[in-house]
Formats: C-alpha cells, structure tokens, sequence
C-alpha cells in the first residue's frame, strides 16, 4: 500500500484534502463549496483524480456523483508528514524540531502554553517502558 505523505502535495492538493478531511467525505459540489477562491468545477475533479491516484483519497458512486474520502484519518496523515519533515529537515532529531518550534514562537508563548508543553512532556516520560 502506498504511505500518504501530505508534504509531496501541491498547494491545491492540499487545499483539497483538508476540505476532503473537514467534510469526512464529499463530492466535487461540497469540496467547491469549503474552499475560499476555489478553482473551476473541472479543476476539482481533475485534482480528486490526481489524489486518488496518489492513494490520498477513494470514491464510491452515489448516483452519478463520486463521493470522496481520504484513505486515511487526519491523525494518521499529519504523524506521516511529520515524520517526513523530521527526517528531511532535522536529520529525524525531535528535540531539534522542538527547539526550532520554540524559537520560532518564543515571544507568542504564554506561561499556560509552557506548562501544557512541559505536561507532554511528563506525560511522555510516565508512557516509557522501563529501561528505555
């Protein structure tokens, strides 16, 4: 089975999928319907085409029309693309991703933001197998 990765899709693709994803499923009318300056009825399912052969999407036909839905759950896809910019950009370092993200947001991080971080943290810790 091909892994969906959301990094290796287009600015439209995208756009797309994260309709295809707010919708749960949805034809080409829905998908139209979710996006701000939407591109024509025929670029819709060109696109919806295009993801499906790229294994991100399926359809089923409900009369004439073709129902969308994405070959896997939001969670799953964001873990992927995550992992894929971990392995790309931070040589697959967590703790550099996470330092980057800190810098980046240092003047927009409240003392709640930090505590919440520093709950994951912990929570993480405790989920450890011993000896790890």
């Amino acid at each position: 089975m091909k892994k969906t990765i959301h990094t290796h899709l287009s600015r439209r693709e995208t756009q797309i999928m994260d309709a295809i994803y707010r919708l749960g499923s949805a034809g080409v009318q829905e998908v139209l319907a979710e996006i701000n300056d939407p591109p024509s009825y025929n670029s819709v399912r060109v696109i919806l085409g295009i993801l499906e052969e790229k294994g991100h999407v399926t359809h089923k036909k409900d009369g004439k029309r073709y129902i969308y839905q994405p070959k896997q759950s939001a969670s799953s896809a964001t873990r992927d693309a995550t992992a894929q910019l971990l392995k790309t950009f931070f040589g697959n370092s967590t703790p550099n991703a996470v330092a980057t993200l800190l810098d980046m947001s240092e003047e927009c991080l409240s003392d709640t933001d930090l505590d919440e971080l520093a709950d994951l943290i912990s929570a993480t810790r405790a989920r450890r197998s011993p000896g790890s």
